[in-house]
């Protein structure tokens, strides 16, 4: 396994902001995280694997 990336390290993985990327955790979106008691990480793999998932030949292809 990689070395956990914090919030602001994943952010410009994913092409967000830290802010964009809690406000995907409320909602639900985003990659998946680990919660460590009040600490949030993301594993590099699992940002791979997301945005292996979300993408599209056009834009009029279903979202999975």
């Amino acid at each position: 396994m990689e070395k956990l990336l914090s919030p602001a390290e994943a952010a410009p993985r994913v092409g967000v902001a830290a802010k964009t990327l809690a406000n995907w955790r409320v909602l639900g979106r985003g990659p998946k995280f680990i919660r460590a008691g009040v600490k949030i990480a993301y594993d590099p793999a699992d940002i791979e694997a997301w945005k292996a998932s979300n993408r599209f030949g056009s834009t009029s292809e279903q979202v999975a």
